[in-house]
């Protein structure tokens, strides 16, 4: 029998790779009515718990919630005793994926965030993501630091997070609730886990603002962006104590050596063959030079209080000069400081006699003679 065999033609690289690009503004075509128009086969319903502290504002906002669904054709249900809400599909829903997004809804609607921002939920481009982090930390303490440094001074972190990402982020309690994109979905997952596992979110938001710029260069958006990345690195503050090393004895199959008793010790001695005076006068013997080296330690003890201690010189003992040749330069120097000086009038130096006062004296000796 001859088969014949039709090869498909292969496609080029260049057509692929067009495939797989996605155009710029590119959307979803909306899902219509007609793309389904005999609607679901079963209905499905999904329900959610709240907390206490959302009933008011659930009651506020309930018509709302039931106008946004009710577009959608989905049946919702609020009971305030059960505290839960009950989404669930009608004759008429069309969209199959309609009831997933109702159910995302309540959910946000319960884990606080506001109406305004969970509605954005049914747009086809947007997707929500709960992000549990009471579980990532033991310590109490040491979470709600955690949490408080993804929250940042005034919520200025969580505001770099939400422009960088284009999400909107809700810290409440145990969650991390986060509605955007796909994209800015997944870094806002890898920053609140780096936060809970002690690493800094300002590292992150770094490298997302470097990001950021290249994607807007088209020459480089096809490229790899490590090299344009910062690398940091990990540094261990508190290294681990060593644990000490214990020496292992060889093992010998022998039992330890029995220590000896104190028989046996008078016996190596000989003491045991001695009488029970010459015993008792031995014993007494080590008893008093035993308190006689007792007493002399106390005695030295009492004796160092009656020790002077060595007192200081009152006044400081002047350097004998060393003999040598007289330096009178420096004598110069210290006679001109001190006529410079400003307390104290200058030395003053006797004038030698004049012939006048001589000749007086003369006269007075020729007197009295």
């Amino acid at each position: 029998q001859n088969c014949s065999i039709q090869l498909r033609p292969k496609r080029s690289a260049v057509d692929e790779s067009e495939l797989l690009t996605v155009p710029d503004g590119w959307k979803e075509p909306a899902f219509s009515r007609e793309d389904n128009p005999r609607g679901l086969l079963e209905e499905s319903s999904f329900a959610t718990l709240f907390p206490k502290y959302r009933e008011a504002y659930l009651k506020e906002c309930w018509p709302l919630v039931e106008k946004a669904l009710g577009d959608l054709h989905i049946k919702v249900s609020l009971d305030l005793i059960e505290g839960s809400v009950t989404v669930s599909t009608t004759k008429k829903t069309f969209d199959p994926y309609a009831i997933l997004k109702a159910r995302d809804l309540i959910k946000l609607l319960a884990r606080s965030v506001p109406f305004e921002q969970a509605v954005r939920i049914l747009q086809d481009d947007v997707a929500c993501d709960i992000i549990k982090i009471g579980t990532m930390v033991r310590n109490r303490e040491r979470f709600v630091k955690r949490r408080q440094r993804l929250i940042g001074p005034k919520g200025s972190t969580l505001k770099a997070l939400e422009l960088l990402t284009n999400c909107y982020v809700m810290v409440q309690g145990n969650t991390v609730s986060a509605l955007g994109p796909y994209n800015g979905l997944k870094e806002v997952r890898k920053v609140v886990m780096d936060t809970m596992k002690n690493i800094h979110p300002i590292y992150n938001i770094k490298t997302l603002m470097i990001k950021q710029e290249l994607s807007k260069d088209p020459d480089l958006r096809m490229q790899n962006w490590e090299r344009f990345l910062p690398k940091f690195r990990h540094k261990n503050l508190s290294k681990r104590k060593e644990p000490k090393k214990k020496s292992v004895k060889k093992y010998t199959p022998f039992p330890p050596p029995q220590p000896e008793s104190k028989v046996d010790q008078e016996l190596a001695s000989g003491e045991f063959f001695l009488r029970e005076s010459v015993k008792r006068r031995k014993k007494m013997g080590e008893i008093k030079v035993k308190q006689a080296e007792a007493l002399t330690k106390k005695q030295e003890e009492r004796n160092k209080a009656f020790i002077p201690p060595k007192e200081k010189p009152l006044m400081k003992t002047a350097k004998v000069p060393t003999e040598g040749k007289l330096d009178i330069a420096a004598i110069k120097e210290k006679v001109k400081k001190a006529k410079t000086k400003k307390l104290g009038a200058p030395p003053v130096i006797p004038l030698p006699p004049t012939s006048s006062t001589t000749d007086k004296k003369k006269k007075k000796t020729k007197d009295k003679g």
